[in-house]
C-alpha cells in the first residue's frame, strides 16, 4: 500500500465528488503525492505538523495504473506520484490520522 494524507475537507470533497486532483500542494506541482508506510510519518511531520483532523488514504498502486510513477524527491528517495486524478473507487481504506501530544499516530495497518 501508499498512502495519501488528506485534511477532512479534501477527504469529504473527494467523498462526494469522487475523483480529485488532490490537495493545493498537488495541484500545484501537477501530481497527486503519495507516501510509502516508511515515508509517511516523516511527510506528516514535515508537512502537517501540528494539524489535527487528518485521514490516512491507503492506495493498492496497481489500482492506480500507468500514472503512477516512482520518482526522486525528499533526500533522493523515490516517492510514488500519480499524474491523474485520483479516484474513490481507487481507495482501499481510510482511517483517521489523529494528533496525540503533537506527534500523529498511525493506524496498525499503515505500519
Amino acid at each position: 500500500m501508499i498512502y495519501k494524507i488528506f485534511r477532512t475537507p479534501e477527504w469529504d470533497a473527494l467523498q462526494s465528488d469522487g475523483s480529485t486532483t488532490g490537495a493545493p500542494v498537488d495541484v500545484a506541482d501537477g501530481f497527486v503525492h503519495f507516501s510509502t508506510p516508511e515515508q509517511a510519518p516523516e511527510t506528516a511531520s514535515r508537512h502537517f505538523a501540528g494539524e489535527d483532523g487528518l485521514w490516512l488514504i491507503a492506495c493498492d498502486p496497481a489500482a492506480l495504473g500507468p500514472n503512477l510513477r516512482w520518482e526522486a524527491s525528499r533526500g533522493g528517495a523515490d516517492f510514488p506520484h500519480l499524474y491523474a486524478p485520483l479516484r474513490l473507487d481507487q481507495v482501499a481504506w481510510a482511517k483517521p490520522l489523529p494528533l496525540v501530544d503533537g506527534v500523529h499516530v498511525f493506524p496498525d495497518a499503515a505500519a
